[in-house]
């Protein structure tokens, strides 16, 4: 998959595609449902995708709280495993925030990526101000010769999917909940970085991974399926995860450590994809490491449970 950042200096093989637009955070079943419109609406077209980075959300309003699923990195590995020709993943600026719905449609994408058809949501917003509707975006593809069609939300369970109803589930300890909208296990990736190396003198040695930017998924405990993506330790493992800020060893920044059941190895710098299957209890601060060692015990026990029942 080829990754494209700047709509106006263009390779010809990266013209003539058709995308699904839309911020595609999750890449869940909604978004899916909207890129295999974008597959079969120009069969014979690249497949594209076209998104920001920074999210829109987060360039108007850099101080709010974490609320992404999945990072840029994470984002475009997903879009690939979906078949993915190219990822236009254009750099949201002063420049194109400031841009009308109609200036976007032109110099974006007509004349800056050449598109040839484009599906959106039925609530997309686009242009300075948002002020730019689906419907417009159609009329602007009449003028401006590229195709537009308007996906419907997907609903399952009589609730509609969207990123918003994921972080909920998550938030509330519901990892199950939120794959059935995702389509797939809710995974945090990132690289392996330095501990205190508390659990390897507990003798249970975690990998550690940052959660910055992400939204939070309810602190606590989880059986996880973890995926090594390089290395030489490369492969498919399962586990058990603890999310949160350890509150037996004082304040501590959150971030997610993940001990691998029947692992020996090492795995710092190494990028890891930790699927979240089951929440097994909230964070805990125990009157001993004693008793925390054997509420671990308890844990993998039944993580493994958990994840052979899969």
């Amino acid at each position: 998959m080829r990754i494209v950042r700047d709509y106006q200096y263009l390779k010809p093989e990266d013209r003539g595609a058709s995308v699904a637009i839309g911020n595609f955070d999750g890449v869940h079943l909604g978004h899916q449902s909207v890129i295999d419109l974008a597959r079969s609406a120009a069969p014979d077209a690249p497949l594209g995708i076209l998104t920001f980075e920074p999210h829109p959300r987060e360039y108007f309003a850099p101080h709010s709280p974490p609320f992404r699923l999945m990072g840029r990195a994470a984002r475009a590995s997903r879009l690939e495993r979906l078949g993915v020709d190219t990822l236009y993943e254009l750099n949201f600026n002063a420049a194109l925030a400031s841009l009308s719905p109609e200036e976007f449609a032109r110099r974006v994408i007509a004349e800056g990526l050449g598109l040839r058809h484009v599906v959106v949501g039925g609530d997309f917003c686009f242009g300075k101000g948002r002020s730019g509707t689906a419907a417009d975006l159609a009329r602007f593809g009449q003028h401006y010769g590229f195709g537009v069609t308007m996906a419907p939300l997907l609903e399952r369970s009589d609730r509609t999917v969207s990123s918003t109803a994921i972080r909920t589930a998550l938030s509330q300890g519901r990892p199950r909940e939120a794959a059935a909208m995702l389509g797939h296990w809710h995974r945090i990736e990132g690289r392996v970085i330095g501990g205190e190396q508390r659990g390897r003198e507990l003798g249970y040695p975690t990998a550690n991974m940052s959660i910055d930017g992400l939204h939070p998924p309810a602190f606590g405990v989880y059986a996880v399926l973890v995926r090594v993506m390089d290395g030489p330790h490369k492969g498919e493992y399962h586990g058990a995860a603890s999310m949160g800020v350890r509150p037996m060893f004082g304040e501590n920044r959150p971030n997610l450590e993940t001990f691998i059941f029947d692992f020996s190895g090492d795995l710092y710098g190494a990028t890891l994809s930790v699927g979240l299957v089951e929440y097994l209890r909230a964070e805990e601060k125990f009157d001993s490491l004693e008793a925390l060692i054997a509420q671990m015990d308890a844990d993998c026990t039944r993580a493994r449970a958990v994840l052979d029942a899969l």
